[in-house]
């Protein structure tokens, strides 16, 4: 399988998809997407929020199934893309694989820090740590459902990632470091 020049990278809430995915395209200058913005679009167009939409989706695969579409669209057509998404490593096979790793609780503080008031008001966040690291385990309970009853795939079975990075051990800089340094040395292998 030829290799592509695209960096998956997956983890749980809170752990730095975003920041990581963003700021690696930067330094490589490539494309940056993110399926988690397209899922919460289609998600709001149907007047729900990112926890109901999860739910609703075990139910109706519509807004996974536009997702994923996109997804391998972006695997046979584009290359030089950094992509922030729980299942692009499965829908692109030849990209470089990336998890990002970090505990529930203070995945849970660090997102409730960052977090707007009328986001957390409007897709009812509390502001409790423990209660909220709760609500987030429940969206990956509901994820890993749908996604095994969809694609037979577990996002967060570590063994399907070829980089498995700690972000609470390495802040946004070292982890963006740490990627890319393994990305090259992945394309030069």
């Amino acid at each position: 399988m030829q290799k592509k020049h695209i960096i998956t990278i997956a983890g749980r809430p809170g752990s730095g998809k975003s920041a990581t995915s963003k700021l690696v395209a930067q330094k490589l200058e490539y494309e940056h997407f993110s399926s988690g913005d397209l899922f919460r679009a289609l998600g709001e167009e149907k007047g729900l929020d990112v926890l109901r939409a999860n739910r609703n989706a075990e139910q109706n695969a519509e807004i996974d199934h536009l997702v994923d579409e996109r997804l391998q669209q972006i695997g046979r057509d584009d290359d030089y893309k950094v992509i922030d998404s729980r299942t692009a490593w499965h829908w692109i096979p030849q990209s470089f694989k990336v998890f990002l790793d970090l505990d529930l609780e203070v995945a849970a503080g660090r997102i409730i820090a960052n977090m707007e008031p009328e986001r957390m008001e409007s897709e009812k966040i509390p502001s409790d740590t423990r209660a909220y690291a709760g609500q987030l385990q429940e969206r990956l309970d509901s994820e890993s459902r749908r996604y095994m009853s969809l694609y037979q795939i577990n996002p967060y079975t570590l063994e399907n990632y070829d980089l498995v990075v700690d972000t609470e051990i390495n802040n946004l800089e070292q982890v963006a470091e740490i990627v890319q340094k393994a990305y090259e040395e992945w394309l030069a292998s």
